[in-house]
């Protein structure tokens, strides 16, 4: 098969592809035309990366770099103290969102960029004494106002907990208007909080293979060292609003969201999705997640989705009313986890190899638009990507790597990829 991509670019190579690990791509293009791109860097041996000495700090780092020749060569602005950033234009300044990477997922931080991403002030937190989460997935700008998820992280006393805690994680819907300081958190309205083991009763999921391998009932029961990867939860979440009237969910009154989560069950094909609705309370606007129903009353949390188990990308675009899917096509997930290649990472779901691109009018019904990139072998990603919309082009930004990447999970590069005409691929 073709493959879509055009123009691919080497954005970042790490420098120590066994040491240095590359992370997080994010993407945006400005009113003006330039390019803003983001990654993170992590790794046992960071602290010896050059960029580290702007930051040091006791764990990971994040990179800024801009384009003004649409991605054909990239300018290296700055590192700062954060991990899964994402820059938003508002209607004063440039912001980059992320949560702080001082030893370890903390709390969420925010930099400021006053001259389109040249330079970038050191940062203000929107939190204190706490844990997030999240990846570079999509952010919603509407009506001057920007909304988007990031994920809060909880662990309980008596739970077996690791860095991998995805039953424990609650999509945060965050709400601002552009025209307010986006590094302020009184700028911002923070959503309930309801974890996926809130949310998800094992006793309900018989006849769809959720979950895969464990239950997570017995989740405090399992000896020590259990690797807790294989447990259900959702993380990884985009946020969207339903446009066509005609639509079960649609809502006239544009107060009703829908998140779109990463479903990690061990399995593929399946996301997660919740609802957020928006309503006000002493003139105060409040944002409830809670469960999406269907038409018979039934709850509905899991739903399939091409790329479901991996993260994946949503982008609306408005000529097309149609909504864009970036995500990982899975080939080979049922193979036992003991006959795996040395080249898989983790589990059979893990496969992390083909980019590929979909499109839905709805965010049920997908239709496969095409194969956007694909390594040279199972070892070389092309995976977690982001993506934005430049004219007739589809621009995409891969956590990719080559031969040299110490797996498919710690990858050594950061890739540009453009579509062109990526409108003519609907049929």
């Amino acid at each position: 098969m073709k493959l879509l991509e055009q123009d691919v670019t080497v954005i970042y190579r790490s420098p120590d592809p066994k040491g240095v690990f590359v992370y997080s791509p994010a993407i945006t293009v400005l009113k003006n035309g330039r390019y803003v791109f983001s990654n993170d860097m992590g790794g046992p041996r960071i602290k010896e990366h050059p960029n580290w000495q702007e930051v040091r700090n006791n764990g990971w780092f994040g990179q800024i770099f801009t384009s003004d020749d649409k991605g054909k060569t990239w300018q290296y602005r700055c590192a700062r103290n954060f991990i899964f950033g994402r820059t938003i234009e508002g209607e004063n300044a440039l912001y980059l969102l992320g949560v702080e990477s001082d030893n370890g997922c903390k709390n969420l931080v925010v930099y400021t960029s006053f001259d389109n991403g040249d330079t970038w002030d050191n940062g203000s937190f929107l939190t204190s004494n706490e844990s997030w989460h999240q990846a570079p997935c999509n952010v919603w700008i509407e009506n001057g106002y920007v909304t988007l998820v990031m994920e809060r992280c909880y662990n309980f006393e008596g739970e077996k907990t690791s860095g991998w805690n995805v039953a424990s994680l609650a999509p945060v819907v965050m709400r601002a208007k552009l025209s307010d300081d986006l590094s302020k958190r009184e700028s911002w309205v923070f959503s309930n909080e309801v974890r996926f083991r809130d949310v998800v009763d094992d006793d309900e999921l018989e006849m769809h293979g959720i979950p895969f391998f464990h239950s997570m009932k017995y989740r405090n029961e399992l000896p020590k060292g259990t690797d807790l990867t294989e447990f259900p939860g959702w993380l990884e979440s985009n946020i969207v609003r339903i446009k066509d009237p005609a639509h079960y969910w649609y809502d006239e009154s544009g107060n009703t969201f829908h998140i779109f989560m990463r479903a990690h069950t061990a399995g593929t094909g399946y996301c997660c999705v919740m609802k957020a609705v928006i309503t006000k309370e002493n003139d105060k606007e409040v944002i409830t997640v809670m469960p999406q129903t269907v038409p018979s009353g039934r709850k509905m949390v899991y739903l399939p989705m091409p790329g479901g188990q991996m993260k994946f990308h949503i982008c609306w675009d408005e000529k097309t009313q149609l909504y864009w899917l970036l995500s990982t096509q899975a080939t080979d997930s049922m193979r036992r986890k003991e006959l795996l290649s040395k080249e898989r990472f983790n589990i059979p779901c893990d496969e992390r190899q083909r980019l590929q691109l979909s499109f839905s009018k709805n965010m049920v019904d997908w239709c496969f638009a095409g194969l956007v990139a694909k390594g040279d072998s199972e070892k070389q990603s092309r995976h977690y990507a982001s993506m934005e919309i430049d004219g007739d082009d589809l621009l995409i930004a891969s956590r990719s790597g080559d031969a040299d990447a110490s797996s498919a999970h710690d990858t050594n590069l950061s890739t540009f990829h453009r579509i062109k005409n990526f409108r003519d691929l609907v049929y």
